[in-house]
């Protein structure tokens, strides 16, 4: 297989390499090749439709979408004939 060398990382970058691969408990280098395979093949898990919604960020006001409510009119009784 073929090799890759990165060069000039922000040191940022590395930490979360290493923390990322310290939750997953595997190896910088393994958590590097899955994150590039998942970046670029696409053959990271597939998400339900429910799962997608959830992984959206709360962006705050969702007002709209809201629905006003209508009024109903009330009918009057010799309206019912």
């Amino acid at each position: 297989m073929a090799q890759l060398l990165v060069r000039d990382l922000e040191p940022e970058v590395v930490q979360a390499l290493k923390r990322k691969a310290a939750e997953e408990r595997t190896s910088v280098e393994e958590a590097h090749r899955r994150l590039l395979r998942e970046a670029l093949l696409k053959t990271g898990p597939k998400l339900s439709f429910k799962e997608a919604l959830l992984r959206m960020p709360d962006d705050g006001d969702d007002e709209v979408f809201s629905r006003k409510k209508k009024k109903r009119r009330q009918r009057s009784a010799s309206s019912h004939k």
